[in-house]
């Protein structure tokens, strides 16, 4: 496994080294207690397609929570699906910024 640049940074996947077409596409932070957030939204022509990035994580995020405390994966996404719905219908902050092209 490839070593995280600093101990904030998470540790790449081996997949992402190996692979000539992998591509990063989101990158999240906490900072000054907001979402700060670097993505590809050209990744894919179709926004839907995030839609199927996001379950894909939230079922990364399951799994992790079963093997870290033993948690329910199924507990765990029924849980993660509520606060999605719950932010959704009603944001607890509005995103900030704007998309800018990489230099």
């Amino acid at each position: 496994m490839a070593a995280a640049d600093s101990p904030r940074e998470l540790v790449i996947p081996p997949e992402a080294f190996t692979d000539g077409e992998s591509v990063e596409v989101l990158r999240a932070w906490i900072a000054k207690a907001d979402l700060h957030c670097s993505l590809k939204p050209t990744i894919w022509p179709d926004p839907g397609n995030w839609g199927i990035l996001l379950a894909d994580v939230a079922r990364h995020v399951a799994r992790a929570f079963q093997q870290h405390s033993g948690q329910s994966p199924i507990d765990s996404l029924a849980r993660i699906r509520a606060a999605f719905d719950a932010e959704m219908d009603f944001q607890t902050a509005a995103p900030a910024g704007g998309f800018q092209e990489p230099q």
